[in-house]
């Protein structure tokens, strides 16, 4: 298992606060759009990540309605994967192919509400599956425990797809999410709200090798 911050920023000194802070201690980042209509909350425009100089590789989680016109607004040689909500009104086919014609790795996010069975014809053509285990859109929803059994059962069905958790992660529920065979989770509230960044993900990082220590 990966633990990956997740950078949410309404304003763009909010977003380069956390992309320096990140910088500090990894390599890899994801950073989340949002349109303000798929999801209530707004965050920085698409096209002000291609103002940035940064060493970070990093993921967009695109919590939109036209995933399209936000993924076109990017340009960033850091960017290396493309995250869409199966909910958003978008031909997932044709969304998926985009994605890769750019040479990016496809995602597909899935809301709490959203059952296995809805998705499933679609998810095997991903490369990553994102579960939302929060309401999506803020910093610090609650994690709504029913989704590892949708968890558990992607990871039976897709046995090839990478299967990421996003919301709510803590200390607490990572060793649950770690047993269910989870690649890697998106952790932003508990890295980057309270206390030290680079002491929070530490902190979660040892967490983790305690776990491969017993599994070994």
């Amino acid at each position: 298992m990966k633990i990956v911050p997740a950078v949410l920023a309404e304003t763009f000194d909010e977003f380069l606060l956390r992309l320096r802070q990140a910088e500090s201690f990894t390599d890899y980042i994801q950073i989340d759009l949002m349109d303000g209509i798929f999801v209530p909350s707004k965050s920085i425009l698409p096209e002000k990540i291609n103002e940035v100089h940064t060493p970070l590789s990093f993921e967009v989680h695109i919590m939109a309605q036209d995933p399209f016109d936000v993924m076109n607004r990017i340009n960033h040689k850091g960017l290396k994967k493309i995250i869409f909500h199966f909910e958003a009104k978008v031909d997932h086919s044709e969304m998926i192919k985009r994605i890769r014609y750019k040479g990016l790795t496809s995602g597909m996010a899935v809301n709490p509400e959203t059952g296995i069975d809805k998705i499933k014809d679609i998810a095997k053509n991903v490369d990553t599956l994102l579960f939302l285990t929060v309401d999506p859109g803020r910093y610090g929803s609650p994690f709504r425990p029913e989704v590892l059994k949708k968890i558990q059962k992607s990871r039976n069905i897709f046995k090839n797809t990478v299967i990421s958790a996003d919301g709510g992660i803590s200390l607490d529920n990572l060793k649950t999410l770690y047993n269910l065979g989870v690649d890697y989770v998106c952790v932003g509230s508990r890295i980057f709200l309270h206390g030290n960044p680079d002491d929070n993900y530490r902190q979660f990082i040892e967490r983790l090798r305690e776990f491969e220590r017993v599994s070994v």
